[in-house]
């Protein structure tokens, strides 16, 4: 295991950028699946949107997903790098700790943006004559803070404040704990196959634990004005699904969130090894 190379705070920021251009596709689709009314299985909602729109609909709303990297992925990453400095991460639950405490502020930073590409990915869906037609993340911004007003910037705050939180914990603090364990087995090195085999886990959890409340969340950015009263009517109108509607679009949400998990993690540690840093007696511990 090197000791050698640190990892930059912004490195998590760069590489979730570049897993979220890899994987925008099936986020749209995870979308599309939990906010639709009837019941589309993936290939045939696949089918419709290429017939009704083709291939480049999948990529309706990339620069809000790139925007909401920059934000939500860059602070949160960062946020658990530089926070080794003041909470350590020797213990599980010291991972824990950061990572939530990470998530939470990545999910408040990162709320307009998540916003804004739910509703472009949300277009592909609609007819015509419904479909909102932001240019592109900022275009977005922009028009909602003139038609809606500042506050519905943050509109889903709650939720996506807490998806980050857990978000946050299965993907980082259990990548962080599972390639510790990994490493310390005669069996692994700090290479590509154990990186693969960490991420793939955290990938895992991490939809397990954030799936209702991105089910939660995603209806409430995507609600027209007046369509919910508040958070505790979302939900009520999710339960009317059964329990298994807070986990609307667990498939897709898995086949996204485990290759974009895997990603994020493979390139950040590429990142890492090939531009990190020698940490000084001020720099923080690396990821890991």
């Amino acid at each position: 295991m090197s000791t050698q190379k640190q990892a930059h705070w912004y490195f998590g920021g760069i590489a979730s950028v570049g897993a979220a251009c890899t994987t925008h596709p099936l986020d749209l689709l995870k979308v599309t699946l939990q906010t639709q009314q009837g019941n589309l299985s993936v290939v045939n909602l696949i089918s419709k949107i290429v017939k009704e729109q083709g291939v480049l609909a999948f990529y309706n709303g990339l620069s809000a997903s790139v925007l909401r990297q920059m934000t939500y992925s860059t602070t949160r990453f960062g946020a658990y790098e530089v926070g080794k400095d003041h909470i350590s991460t020797d213990t599980f639950t010291g991972k824990i700790t950061l990572a939530g405490l990470s998530g939470m502020i990545g999910g408040i930073f990162g709320t307009p943006a998540d916003m804004i590409n739910v509703r472009m990915q949300n277009d592909v869906k609609l007819s015509p004559e419904q479909r909102r037609n932001y240019k592109h993340a900022i275009d977005g911004l922009i028009k909602v803070y003139q038609k809606e007003g500042f506050k519905k910037l943050f509109s889903g705050g709650t939720t996506a404040t807490a998806r980050g939180v857990f978000m946050t914990i299965g993907q980082i603090a259990f990548y962080d704990q599972i390639k510790s364990m990994l490493l310390s087995t005669p069996y692994f090195k700090d290479n590509l196959v154990t990186h693969f085999s960490a991420s793939l886990m955290a990938g895992a959890i991490a939809t397990t634990l954030t799936q209702p409340m991105d089910v939660l969340k995603t209806r409430t950015m995507n609600a027209k004005p007046g369509e919910y009263k508040n958070l505790w009517d979302v939900v009520r109108h999710t339960a009317k699904l059964g329990p298994l509607g807070f986990f609307k679009g667990y498939v897709p949400a898995f086949v996204r969130l485990g290759p974009q998990t895997i990603l994020t993690f493979m390139f950040l540690e590429q990142l890492r090894l090939n531009f990190g840093y020698v940490k000084g007696s001020q720099n923080t511990a690396k990821l890991g």
